[in-house]
Formats: C-alpha cells, structure tokens, sequence
C-alpha cells in the first residue's frame, strides 16, 4: 500500500488522544444539536453520528437518512465542531459530497463487502475528504487492507483507520473481541496510518469504554472513536454502549498517556529477557512439530486419521484451564492452542501425504 496522509486534524491538547465523538445514531434535531452542544462544551472538536444505520434484521431504526444531514450542517454552524457521518452506499456518498461534512467513516459490514468498498471508492475518487475504514466483521486483516487500498487508489489521500473489534463465535465480555495483535500488526505494516479506537462498539457496554481506551492508548493508539448520547438510557439504537458527554470528558482526562520514545537499563534489561524466553519459545515449538510428524508417521503407519477431534477438545479444555489458574486469559490460550493445532495437522497430513 502506498502512503497515506494523516486526518490532518489534531487534539487541542497534545497531551490527549484526538476524539471523534456523538451518538449512534441521529434521532431528531433536538437530540442531535444538544449531544453536540454538550461535547462541544467538553472540549471535542469532531462530531460523529450516523444517518443511515444497516441493521442485522428488518424492523428496527435505520436512521433518519438524508434528512439529517442539514442537522450536522447546524451543528457545524452552530458550534464549530468538524462533523461526519457514516456512507454504505454510492448514494450516501454523493449526498454528503453535496453537504458540508467534514469527515466519512465505512462501518465494519461495508469494509467486509470489496463490491460495495470499490463504489463508494469510485462515487468518491478525486475528493479532497478524509475518510476512516472501519475493521471488517471478521477478523480478516488482508479484507482491512484491501478496503483502505480501494479508497487510495481512488485518490483518496486522507485515509485512517477504526479498530471497533472482531466478531467471534468464542464468548467473551467483549461485543467484539479486541483482538489487539490484528491493529499492532496493521500499525506494524504501515506505521504512518492513523488509528482509532472503538471501545463502544468493542465492549457493547459502557461501563468497559474507560478500560478499553486505556489500552488503546498503551498500544499507541492515534485517538478515540466514542458514542456518546446527551440521554444515553433513551437512544434509539446501542443505548447500552453510548455514555454522556461528561462522562466520555472524564474518561479522556483520566488517559494515562505513556512516553514511547523513552527506554531505560532496567527496561533493556527486560527486553533482553523477553528475547531469550522467545528464543526458548522457538526451539519448544519445533520440538513440538518434530514430535507431530512422528505422531503422523505412527498414524500412517496404522491407517488412522490425522484429525483426532476429541483429542484435540480435551487438550484445548485442559490447557485453557491451566492458562487461567497461571493468570493468563482464555481467549489469549485458545487461539494460540488453535494455532500449533493447525500447524501440527498441517505438518501430520504432509507426512500421510509422503509417498
């Protein structure tokens, strides 16, 4: 992916993370403008809320559409504050073109879909607007990718991105799973990309908005992506995730904000801990994978299966237990469980497939 530039848009305080805040949804004119004054009040300087809401099933509110548009064009008169929106369509796209809308963002359904991700592109191509790509669905970080290739290709040069968690059929506290390592790695790939977190759409309860952002902020995060409602208990869609203006003001003044540039010996000391216990790490592993294909030789040898199902769940149960009583997370185990489980296989079915 070539290079991007950055929103171009700043904190008042460098000291704090730039904030995109607002409701959901907009419900009605009044609920808009007193959300916004209230933030606006508070200090944030982009106003977020969405005009079209795709819903899993039919039936529930999807958004005032178009007409809310003059809305956030009065909030802008009225406060100052930048405001965006989220487009799904072409549609959309062409009717916050004509608008004064600051800021676009594509919601996690539309970065799944690259049809959908290449006409907004193309209804876009050219425009001098900012655009976020919100993390697809699924935790695919090629699909994330592709979708912010589509819109640069397109000409779009003011390009960020929104981690708002992955779907996972595992439970979890979390709505979405955070899956931190899929952002580091994103961060890792292109370090001059802006990201933004989503602790709303993340923890699905705002109760968990702080800790989220916390940790957002200690993995380096560029800003906060939060909802925020003047009367959250009465929302019209995702009530239980979006939190007041005083209560997002709060949260961001209590940010700890850490120094990256800064090292010292005891942390270079910790460091180099940390790279010989990978070192033992390693040579572990290809013990483990030497004795896989041992274990496929045997099965060959036998004609049993390579895939061992129950096995496999019972050493996934056993193992993730295990992780917990030594303080590590679930979550964490399973997936590095299903890992080495899938290599092992792999490794098992070249050895069965060995003439």
């Amino acid at each position: 992916m070539t290079h991007t530039e950055p929103i171009r848009l700043a904190a008042a305080d460098s000291r704090r993370p730039l904030v995109i805040a607002g409701p959901c949804s907009a419900e009605t004119e009044e609920q808009t403008l007193a959300t916004a004054r209230q933030l606006a009040d508070e200090g944030v300087r982009i106003f977020r809320a969405g005009l079209w809401k795709p819903r899993t099933k039919p039936g529930g509110f999807e958004g005032v559409g178009s007409a809310g548009i003059a809305w956030l064009e009065r909030v802008k008169r009225e406060t100052g504050m930048y405001v965006a929106t989220e487009i799904a369509t072409p549609h959309h796209a062409e009717a916050v073109l004509e608008s004064g809308i600051d800021l676009l963002w594509l919601g996690a359904r539309t970065t799944a879909n690259p049809f959908a991700v290449q006409e907004i592109a193309d209804a876009l191509s050219g425009r001098d607007i900012p655009v976020l790509v919100k993390n697809p669905v699924s935790p695919d970080l090629e699909l994330w990718i592709g979708a912010v290739e589509r819109l640069r290709n397109a000409g779009i040069r003011r390009i960020g991105v929104i981690h708002r968690g992955f779907t996972s059929i595992d439970r979890s506290r979390y709505r979405n799973h955070p899956m931190w390592g899929i952002p580091i790695e994103l961060r890792r790939r292109f370090p001059e990309l802006q990201i933004f977190c989503d602790p709303s759409h993340i923890g699905g309860a705002r109760e968990l908005v702080a800790p989220l952002a916390q940790q957002a902020m200690d993995l380096g995060f560029d800003g906060l992506f939060v909802e925020s409602h003047c009367r959250p208990d009465e929302a019209w869609s995702d009530k239980a995730q979006q939190i007041t203006p005083q209560a997002l003001a709060r949260i961001v003044r209590q940010l700890v904000i850490r120094e990256t540039a800064t090292t010292t010996d005891n942390l270079n000391g910790l460091r180099a801990e940390i790279d010989k216990l990978d070192d033992r790490l390693l040579e572990l592993l290809a013990e483990r994978m030497r004795v896989a294909c041992e274990i496929g030789r045997c099965k060959k040898e036998h004609g049993m299966p390579v895939l061992q199902t129950r096995r496999y769940e019972q050493l996934l149960s056993r193992r993730t237990e295990q992780a917990a009583e030594l303080g590590m997370d679930r979550e964490f185990m399973r997936s590095v469980l299903r890992a080495i489980h899938e290599e092992s296989v792999r490794q098992q079915m070249r050895i069965i497939d060995e003439k």
